[in-house]
Order: structure tokens, then sequence, then C-alpha cells
């Protein structure tokens, strides 16, 4: 089954868009006919990046762990594209490997500002620009933001909060911004290939298979969903 959607005339501001799985989804966005305001703290010319940046993505630089500098964006991307109807928190990482009585302070603020910190301040700008559209927000949680674990609980505490709050924001925005998450496990990028070169990287999701769900809780197909947790590990 071919699924395809229309975001003709549309503006999508996805964040973390350099990384695999945020190139994935702006490409996606675009490639369904939406502008694509790109954003990330790395730029499209250094090796790290996998985002392409071309006619129907422009890329805008900014640390969205810094208030000033995402409230100045969000305003810059609706001066220059007249709205926002989506946006894409896909800004995130992991860092694991340590009990909690052994896991430095340096890891916990790291990881909250990455995957939490950069999730609220975004949508928190967003939101007066997506309310005009009757918008919505998809952000990235986790699977294991569904219970403890061992060696990873700073990880799995910070998408728990992803989750929570975009519960919050569903509630708070009921008939004007609509706010779900999706919820991977393990995603078959360059780095986890890396990471664990012995998996069975068949059982693994692809981001383009990712961006497609997050397309979905964004299209009118999904007018009746709001607040949900979205589980996309496949066999992962």
């Amino acid at each position: 089954m071919t699924v395809s959607f229309d975001f003709s005339d549309r503006v999508a501001v996805v964040t973390g868009a350099s990384g695999a799985l945020g190139s994935a989804i702006a490409e996606a966005f675009r490639d369904a006919g939406a502008t694509v305001a790109a954003c990330d703290v790395v730029e499209p010319s250094s090796d790290d990046a996998q985002l392409d940046a071309d006619d129907g993505i422009e890329f805008y630089k900014a640390d969205f762990t810094d208030e000033a500098a995402v409230s100045e964006t969000m305003d810059q991307i609706a001066d220059d594209h007249g709205r926002i109807d989506y946006l894409a928190n896909i800004a995130g990482t992991w860092r694991g490997g340590s009990p909690i009585d052994e896991t430095e302070l340096d890891t916990f603020d790291f990881l909250f500002d990455v995957n939490l910190k950069t999730m609220f301040l975004a949508s928190k700008h967003a939101i007066p620009h997506l309310k005009n559209q009757e918008g919505s927000i998809v952000s990235v949680s986790a699977r294991s933001s569904l219970e403890g674990g061992e060696g990873d609980g700073i990880y799995r505490a910070s998408k728990a909060g992803v989750r929570l709050l975009t519960e919050t924001i569903a509630e708070e925005n009921k008939g004007t911004v609509r706010a779900n998450a999706v919820m991977p496990s393990v995603i078959d990028t360059p780095m986890n290939r890396e990471m664990m070169e012995d998996a069975d990287f068949d059982k693994w999701v692809k981001p383009a298979e990712i961006a497609r769900v997050v397309m979905f809780l964004c299209s009118d197909g999904a007018e009746v969903t709001s607040g949900a947790a979205v589980p996309v590990y496949g066999e992962a």
C-alpha cells in the first residue's frame, strides 16, 4: 500500500533536522509539498550533517536549549513564511551505561537539555503561531520511557518527560493545537549501526518509516488524535 500526503502551502518546523531522523522527516515534509524550516546547531555543510538543504527546505541555525534563540527563530520563521502549521520536535540524543549512583550531573543536565528542554522551548514559542492555523506538534519520546531500566535511567526519564509534556500541551490546547508523540526503540541510523555492529539491523525501524507516522499525525487523517504516544518500534 502506498501512502501519500499533501502539505502544499503549509509550513513545517523540524528541530534536530541535521540528524538521521530529523533529516528524514524534513525531506518527507518537503516531498509532500510543505515548506520546511529545518533547525539545528549543526549546519548542513558539516560532515556530521545528514540534511541536504535545497528548494523547499530552508535552514535556520539555532541552539534550541537557548530560549532567546528559540523565540527569535520561531518569530523569524513565521515572518519569512507567513505561518507555522506543524512542529516536529526531533532534537534528541542518547547516553547511558552507568547506574544512577555513578552518573555524572553533567550527563543529567545534557540529556534533559537536549531531549526535554528543546521540546519544551520549541513548543512554547511555536504554540502562539500554531494556534492561528489549528496546527499540530509531534515530539519524539521513546519506548524505554514506559518503564525504568538498568544503565540509562536519565535518558528514560527525559523521554518520559516528553510524553507528559505532550499530554499537557494537548490538554491545554484542545480545539486549537493537537500534540502527539512517537515512541521509537532502536532506529536504523549510521551511529546506531556503529555502536551495535553485531545487531540484526533488519529488525530496526528506518527513519523514513517513522517520518510517515509523524506526517500522519500532522495530517487531517489524525484530526481526532491528540495527547497520544504512538509506538513506532516494529520488531526493534
